[in-house]
């Protein structure tokens, strides 16, 4: 991946792919799930198999829980809604509590974890 990483005051690393003077000084991107870089399409999370545009948690978790994840309660971490594959393996998905915080890093960590089954797409992209 070409672009500029920027990490936050919290440690958390974002990529700007074409970065702008701009894109250094926004501190949140325009609206939940879309790029940093200003001018960028959002992006939506695509479960491969139906070509179905995951647009809540709900579909998100019955996508998983089909995949072999679950549920993770975690009291430490109230903020996030976690899942992990199996209590063997240390695979972990970790997302905001609220589904309008869900960008494009998060969708990333789910097409890694589960890479025949998820992609990051354009929105507005003739694929699918």
């Amino acid at each position: 991946m070409s672009g500029v990483w920027i990490f936050d005051k919290n440690g958390v690393a974002r990529l700007i792919r074409n970065p702008t003077r701009e894109s250094f000084e926004q501190k949140e991107p325009p609206s939940p799930g879309t790029a940093t870089a200003p001018g960028a399409r959002p992006r939506v999370l695509v479960y491969l198999p139906t070509n179905q545009v995951i647009r809540s948690y709900t579909d998100l978790e019955h996508r998983l829980t089909e995949l072999g994840w679950t549920h993770y309660s975690n009291s430490n971490q109230p903020n996030l809604l976690q899942f992990h594959k199996s209590d063997h393996s240390t695979h972990l998905i970790s997302l905001p509590i609220n589904f309008a915080n869900f960008k494009s890093i998060h969708m990333y960590d789910i097409v890694v974890k589960n890479r025949s089954f998820f992609e990051v797409r354009d929105p507005l992209s003739k694929e699918g």
